[in-house]
């Protein structure tokens, strides 16, 4: 949105990037901010050792459960937990002024960019999944009544559903600021409507949770035959965003140093 100032730079645009792997490869949809929020609120949550415990079993255990207590004041085994909220603002009133070159948006108004935020919250089901699914069910269906000719049990594997997830996707606000999130909070207010009752402008407040790297790390097996399923190609995209955005963050961090030497110069009686 404009700030007043009729010099102030150009802006860019945060956006939230969904992967779906329709077709064996990551496709993006990327869902640029018609305007970027006025604000955003960020909350960092630090470990709780105590929800952590599972408690003392016995008075045997007192001492040394004082002595880790007194270490966990500092204890931080994970990154802090990281969220944010933001509100966006959808508006179709431009588009419609000129319908040729904007024809969803003469159709449909602000529901398409609605739609493709709320899909963040749901599992993949489409594309290759879908197939898989069916697939799966066609297999076990098939098993099942192989079985039932044969006299023997059917395969349970034949008949697994694979896990939904949400789709893989990326936060992306400016270069210091490209990271893997999950919706864990969406509310729309849709305030204007076309003649067919699809929104025209809406206000849309989402709530983001960052997602660490273990995240995506997944195992097979048990005991010491465990060993790591390897990560789609979104998924390393997630993780490398994550370690680009952190290495940033203490990069920050460090150039602080500049400014705390300036502050002891300047406390200094010269």
């Amino acid at each position: 949105m404009a700030n007043g100032f009729s010099r102030s730079p150009v802006l860019l645009k945060g956006a939230l990037i969904r992967f779906d792997a329709p077709l064996l490869i990551p496709i993006p949809n990327i869902i640029i901010f018609q305007y970027n929020p006025e604000s955003l609120s960020r909350t960092l949550t630090i470990y709780d050792p105590s929800s952590a415990s599972g408690g003392s079993s016995g008075s045997g255990e007192t001492t040394a459960t004082t002595e880790a207590s007194s270490a966990s004041g500092r204890a931080q085994p994970t990154d802090p937990q990281e969220s944010f909220t933001l509100r966006l603002i959808l508006d179709a009133s431009d588009a419609l002024e000129s319908p040729a070159a904007h024809p969803v948006a003469f159709v449909s108004g602000v529901a398409d960019r609605i739609a493709a935020l709320e899909m963040l919250l749901y599992p993949i089901t489409e594309g290759v999944q879908l197939l898989g699914s069916i697939g799966g069910a066609l297999s076990g269906a098939a098993s099942g009544a192989a079985a039932s000719l044969t006299g023997g049990a059917a395969s349970p594997s034949g008949s697994e559903i694979p896990p939904r997830t949400v789709p893989v996707t990326l936060f992306v606000w400016g270069p210091g600021r490209i990271v893997p999130v999950r919706v864990t909070s969406f509310s729309v207010d849709e305030q204007s409507f076309s003649p067919m009752l699809y929104p025209v402008r809406a206000s849309v407040s989402v709530g983001l949770t960052i997602l660490h790297p273990s995240v995506f790390q997944r195992t097979t097996g048990a005991g010491d035959a465990t060993t790591n399923i390897p990560l789609k190609p979104e998924e390393e995209l997630a993780v490398a965003a994550y370690k680009f955005t952190m290495v940033q963050k203490q990069v920050l961090a460090t150039a602080n140093l500049l400014n705390s030497v300036e502050s002891i110069i300047n406390m200094l009686p010269i």
